[in-house]
């Protein structure tokens, strides 16, 4: 059941996630929400998704999986100073609420990265009132589409999905989701998908510099090369390709993601 978090939290890493906001990354969801809510927030990173959460509903919780990542939270949260989000460290699988405690519980490209996404989801029910929502969003990087086609970039894609799945991960999370919430039991489940997508010259230099970075710097190289799957000159070669790509004037890409809102149904 256990899982390493491919992305880990170099500032390459860091820079993308501080650019998710509630509009950006849970529209599916803020239909759903109501001012009177409380909402924990599963693998809150940044805050930047927890601290808009915030401003929509009563109360939100932030957890994370230890002490060092919540810190970026409260980091967040306290600069915004938003006063209603309180932090738990909290494993996913395990969660440390009582049953019935939250309105809805929310997780941002989590389940991509825990070693039992189905058990991870009964648990968000476990913790959710009856009519409550559990809701869910991840990519589904087999899905990702971009032009033009950097020979270099469809390394990038094998070598993803070789460390994430050595990691204990699952990169093409976003196509599952349904069939891991029927699978924890849930049977009112919507499903839907979005995406992201990059194309205009100033998108193309951020998307491509964070990860051309990325693949030089984050917890993904340090395990590439630690596990073997890559040499220091294959991610030099795919960094350069990301270069080559945010350099091209027709350069797009466009980012899937898979997203499910499950309610919970009255306890038996």
């Amino acid at each position: 059941m256990d899982a390493v978090y491919t992305h880990g939290h170099h500032e390459s890493v860091l820079r993308s996630h501080r650019r998710r906001t509630a509009a950006n990354s849970a529209a599916y969801l803020l239909p759903h929400l109501k001012p009177h809510m409380k909402v924990l927030d599963v693998g809150s990173g940044p805050g930047t998704i927890t601290a808009d959460l915030a401003g929509l509903v009563g109360h939100v919780t932030a957890s994370e999986v230890n002490a060092e990542a919540l810190a970026l939270a409260r980091a967040e949260v306290a600069r915004r100073g938003v006063a209603n989000v309180d932090f738990a460290v909290a494993d996913v699988h395990d969660l440390a609420f009582p049953d019935d405690t939250f309105c809805v519980v929310h997780a941002h490209q989590v389940l991509q990265h825990v070693g039992d996404p189905v058990r991870a989801l009964r648990e968000m029910g476990r913790v959710t009132k009856p009519g409550g929502f559990v809701a869910v969003r991840d990519s589904d990087y087999a899905a990702f589409a971009w032009f033009p086609r950097v020979p270099a970039l469809d390394d990038w894609m094998a070598l993803y999905q070789r460390v994430a799945r050595g990691n204990g991960g699952e990169p093409d999370a976003g196509r599952r989701l349904l069939s891991w919430a029927r699978a924890a039991g849930f049977t009112d489940v919507t499903a839907t998908s979005s995406t992201w997508c990059f194309a205009d010259p100033e998108d193309r230099a951020w998307w491509g510099g964070m990860w051309a970075e990325r693949v030089l710097s984050s917890a993904m190289a340090e395990r590439a090369l630690a596990t073997g799957a890559a040499t220091e000159a294959d991610l030099r070669r795919i960094s350069e390709g990301w270069l080559e790509w945010a350099a091209a004037e027709d350069g797009w890409i466009s980012i899937l993601h898979g997203e499910i809102v499950c309610r919970v149904p009255a306890r038996p």
